[in-house]
């Protein structure tokens, strides 16, 4: 029987399961979506349009940002979200890599 080491460097498993975690959540992806439409937003229009709780909204784009899926910056009192697409597009074609391997392995076992 073969063996092969296997390594994995903690801290990059860390990073692709928050970016992971950000991205499979349907909330999450309600809010990317309203903010791809406006460019750029607040969370005050978020929970408006989306019809949730601010709070709510709040905890899910520290999520986002946390992953580095949006971006924000201050504007006097209020804080504007935008999409971080470069993360999201690598987030993308890992998955898709990932579902490839995925897809073979099952083929074979």
């Amino acid at each position: 029987m073969k063996t092969t080491k296997v390594t994995l460097n903690p801290e990059r498993v860390g990073k692709a399961w928050a970016i992971a975690h950000a991205l499979a959540h349907p909330l999450r992806l309600r809010i990317l979506e309203f903010i791809d439409s406006m460019g750029s937003t607040n969370v005050n229009r978020i929970y408006r349009a989306l019809d949730i709780e601010q709070s709510i909204t709040s905890q899910h784009l520290r999520i986002l940002r946390d992953a580095g899926i949006v971006v924000n910056e201050k504007d006097g009192k209020y804080v504007h979200y935008a999409i971080n697409y470069e993360r999201v597009e690598n987030a993308a074609m890992a998955t898709s890599a990932f579902a490839e391997v995925d897809r073979a392995y099952t083929m074979v076992h």
